[in-house]
């Protein structure tokens, strides 16, 4: 658990808890609670997603994935008992108790049949068949927008902001949420492994559908910025408060792994 938690990454996901919880007003130590929760489930969904009965991959940040680094039966437990664990912290006795109840329907929808266990399902039909556009936005809102978007929301559900505003963000989120994948998928195509951190192309090589092969790499690239414009739109509202998501966003679309 602690090898596939702290073994490096990006920590998108907490540090969107973190920049939405300020802006909505919600004290940092109840927030660390969410940023805790998240990435443990973005790090379990990691676990599972490359072991051998789903995408197979032995390389992740740079380093053997769980499986390969213990066992398979290892990796499936390790990444159960962090699913299990992300829900034991947003519902510790430091957080107001209905603050935890819309913090475990949030993730629970996020990592479930409406989210990320719904787009996986979505996926591995994607390798049998080529995908449209639509079908691939549908997927990737659920696979990986949809914990994303729940990072935004919990820190807002932790403040208090007014209706106008939480439902900024929250147009914010979902946009951010597929911006990234699709930039990810650019990165895919472009990026050598050793500087991904994960096999290149090992999407293309399984014949699943991406961003890339089914609009090209130009219109892809295009698409993520269009997507990165419309969730900074949403944070017009709240002026220079908001230069940190803001920054977020920017990133999510201009990293180079």
């Amino acid at each position: 658990m602690r090898y596939a938690v702290l073994g490096g990454g990006k920590r998108i996901r907490p540090r969107l808890v973190y920049a939405s919880g300020r802006l909505a007003g919600a004290p940092i130590g109840v927030l660390d609670h969410a940023a805790a929760a998240v990435e443990m489930i973005h790090a379990y969904s990691l676990i599972h997603d490359d072991l051998p009965a789903m995408d197979d991959d032995e390389l992740r940040r740079g380093r053997p994935t769980v499986h390969v680094a213990f066992d398979e039966a290892t990796a499936i437990l390790a990444g159960d008992a962090l699913q299990a664990l992300a829900f034991e912290t947003v519902c510790d006795g430091g957080v107001d108790a209905a603050v935890s109840l819309l913090w475990v329907r949030l993730l629970a929808r996020a990592a479930g049949a409406e989210g990320m266990v719904g787009g996986q399902v979505l996926d591995l039909e994607g390798e049998t068949r080529r995908l449209d556009a639509a079908e691939l936005e549908r997927l990737h809102r659920r696979k990986t927008g949809a914990l994303l978007h729940a990072a935004v929301a919990m820190g807002v559900v932790a403040g208090n902001l007014p209706s106008a505003k939480a439902d900024a963000l929250d147009r914010f989120g979902r946009e951010i949420g597929l911006a990234f994948q699709i930039h990810d998928d650019v990165l895919d195509a472009t990026v050598a492994t050793e500087s991904l951190g994960k096999r290149q192309g090992a999407d293309a090589d399984r014949g699943k559908s991406t961003y890339v092969t089914v609009l090209g790499l130009e219109t892809a690239r295009q698409e993520a910025d269009r997507r990165m414009t419309g969730a900074l739109q949403e944070l017009a509202c709240f002026g220079t408060e908001a230069e940190e998501l803001a920054e977020l966003a920017k990133f999510i679309v201009l990293r180079r792994r």
